[in-house]
């Protein structure tokens, strides 16, 4: 028969144990839970970015600043006679 010394070392090393993999899956849940979060981020960021992408590239177009260079500042295409060529 087992030493009663040895049957409480057992009993603890087992209560450590529970709680070590107690507490590790804690942690993998936890882990989990920010992981999802980040990638939602990800992904809100990623359709953000898209988004800005589009807008920068309506607010650039060359149709829109050539209207807004006619409409607002009233400037025209130079006819051939009025450009004038500068060489260095």
């Amino acid at each position: 028969m087992a030493a009663p010394w040895m049957i409480r070392i057992l009993v603890v090393l087992v209560v450590m144990s529970a709680l070590a993999v107690s507490y590790s899956v804690h942690q993998a849940r936890r882990f989990t839970d920010e992981s999802q979060r980040l990638q939602q981020r990800q992904t809100r960021l990623e359709s953000q970015w898209s988004q800005l992408l589009l807008e920068h590239s309506t607010w650039g177009s060359y149709a829109r600043v050539e209207r807004l260079a006619r409409e607002k500042l009233g400037m025209k295409l130079p006819k051939t006679d009025e450009r004038v060529l500068i060489r260095p």
